[in-house]
């Protein structure tokens, strides 16, 4: 008799022990869904279980959550309720999101933690994510102007709006196009720029900037915009503008692609290159060059000196 009330004890014990581990794991959340704090400075995580879903199912749930409160009293709501999602779509490493016009009204400092909260909730669905954001299919601009571009979690110090904006001075080897069109040609140039700027920003400007010397030609056309550029596990995604098609056909092809994946993989963390055309990698770069591929460092094209 007291053999079977002990099995019976420990049976139970069991039984508690099982769910107070699943309560724990439930507890600890498999995301993070990321909140104001109630003074607006900064953000702060909350731990949640998703339902299982995934790719834009997953997406749109996390959304959901970033619309509605948080279960602490002491955080707020990260999208305010006036502002609305139009739309949300992905498209390769990229996730877009469109905003509703009222985005536009957030005051400076509580837009970029807010950027911030979300990209970095919606970052966990893929490490290789980048998010967008456009208000009413618009790309979304800074409160200077400048075009904010992809983000990623990486994009976020830890105090937004407190960055050091400092001007410092670098050198940067750059590819261009030798006047046939049908070698690259190095040109080493020194710099200044503003180091809220990521470099690989910066050559991307400055190839769009173009050619310095006459013995050279620009491989990026007159007009082209950066849209975003970003690093991801060693790969640089570059979206411009459509303006990059109107391409100088005296410039072969590969010569403008390689002026590109060069002048990025100077760089020590990027290994490869993407390049993608208002977001879309269907198509090629003109007609032989694949937009959907990752492209690595060549220098088969290079003139000698």
């Amino acid at each position: 008799m007291w053999k079977k009330i002990l099995c019976f004890i420990l049976s139970l014990t069991m039984v508690f022990s099982i769910t107070g581990c699943n309560r724990e794991e439930k507890k600890k959340g498999e995301y993070q869904i990321y909140y104001l704090n109630m003074d607006m400075s900064k953000i702060v995580a909350e731990d949640y279980d998703s339902t299982g879903a995934e790719d834009e199912k997953l997406v749109e749930e996390l959304l959901a959550k970033l619309q509605s409160a948080p279960e602490s009293s002491k955080l707020r709501q990260t999208i305010p309720s006036d502002v609305k999602i139009n739309s949300f779509k992905k498209n390769g490493a990229y996730l877009y999101i469109d905003f509703s016009e009222e985005y536009k009204a957030l005051k400076p400092e509580e837009e970029i933690l807010i950027r911030a909260a979300i990209v970095k909730t919606l970052v966990q669905t893929s490490p290789s994510t980048l998010v967008a954001f456009t208000i009413n299919s618009d790309p979304l601009l800074a409160h200077d102007g400048t075009l904010v571009g992809s983000m990623h979690e990486d994009s976020f110090v830890e105090n937004p709006g407190k960055q050091i904006n400092s001007s410092v001075e670098t050198t940067l080897n750059l590819y261009f196009a030798n006047k046939d069109g049908t070698k690259l040609v190095k040109e080493t140039r020194t710099v200044h720029y503003s180091t809220n700027i990521s470099m690989e920003k910066l050559i991307m400007e400055q190839l769009i900037e173009g050619s310095k010397k006459s013995s050279t030609m620009s491989t990026v056309p007159s007009g082209t915009k950066l849209i975003s550029v970003s690093v991801v596990d060693g790969v640089c995604y570059v979206n411009l503008s459509d303006s990059f098609r109107n391409q100088n056909a005296e410039v072969n092809e590969e010569i403008v692609l390689y002026s590109i994946v060069n002048s990025l993989t100077e760089l020590q963390g990027v290994s490869q290159v993407q390049i993608s055309i208002n977001g879309s990698t269907d198509g090629k770069l003109r007609y032989s060059y694949d937009l959907s591929k990752l492209y690595e460092r060549n220098l088969d094209y290079l003139k000698e000196d």
